[in-house]
């Protein structure tokens, strides 16, 4: 399993597993799949895939349930484990009380805690001021933000007093590289982890020609190739699997290591905003 280092967070497994749409949808709980999920999410850490992206929001909480079920017994140290609060709940008391919510749905401490959107229903600076509250307490060890822009972002580092913030997570892809011509990067020079969403891009990138053609010289898949290239671009892309075989093919792009040219091939001809 690789790892992809930041300053502010350490060492983090390079490639995650997505859990929206595992558990139910928006706000909205569905368990008539529970035993498939689990043992996807317990299968997906076995191959590899221990960085775990959730939100209160999925499932109405439920998708967290799911992955604390599938994780327990696991060694907890060899998991990271990533939720967000919904912008709804960014006041003070709002942040303290869904992040003790997250915790017992997941039984257990969140490494990175994340404000899934920017939010109108409480200055950037109170929810910060959770977060770091949070941080003392132990119920999270990291915080961040999500679909922020870097103005945004700025705006909520500078907030923090006592911890850094650590990550943000966008929308991010070969096709959707909009982050490259300012947030990677400052958060690369900055020790900022970027975790990109939807970097499959539902699966368009599976079709992708160019990917295709590279990764015949590794033996991979375009989604192989894909995953390679995010992963030598430095950010950590989360893709969401349940069927055994896409969790294969996702967790084989560990073992894709690609060259400098061809690195630089896709980024150049992939053009797609």
């Amino acid at each position: 399993m690789k790892k992809t280092c930041y300053r502010r967070v350490g060492c983090v497994p390079a490639i995650g597993l997505g859990t929206w749409g595992i558990g139910g949808g928006y706000w909205s709980a569905d368990t008539s799949r529970d035993p498939q999920w689990i043992e996807a999410i317990k299968y997906a850490v076995e191959r590899g895939l221990r960085l775990i992206d959730t939100a209160e929001m999925y499932g109405a909480g439920h998708a967290e349930e799911l992955v604390g079920a599938a994780l327990r017994g696991y060694p907890r140290d060899e998991v990271f484990i990533v939720t967000k609060v919904w912008p709804s709940h960014a006041r003070h008391d709002d942040v303290i009380k869904a992040a003790q919510a997250s915790a017992a749905r997941l039984g257990t401490h969140i490494d990175l805690y994340l404000l899934h959107w920017p939010s109108d229903a409480a200055p950037i600076c109170e929810t910060v001021r959770a977060f770091e509250e949070l941080v003392d307490r132990g119920v999270i060890r990291h915080f961040g933000v999500s679909n922020f822009t870097l103005a945004q972002l700025r705006q909520a580092e500078a907030c923090a007093k006592k911890y850094e913030l650590a990550a943000v997570e966008n929308h991010y892809s070969l096709y959707n590289r909009r982050d490259d011509a300012d947030l990677i990067p400052y958060a690369k020079a900055s020790g900022i982890m970027y975790i990109a969403y939807t970097p499959l891009e539902k699966g368009a990138v599976a079709r992708d020609p160019l990917l295709a053609e590279v990764g015949r010289r590794y033996g991979a898949t375009p989604v192989q190739t894909a995953l390679a290239w995010y992963v030598k671009h430095g950010v950590v892309p989360i893709p969401k699997a349940e069927r055994r075989e896409h969790i294969d093919e996702i967790a084989g792009a560990y073992a894709v290591e690609l060259s400098d040219d061809d690195y630089a091939k896709i980024a150049a001809e992939i053009r797609r905003g």
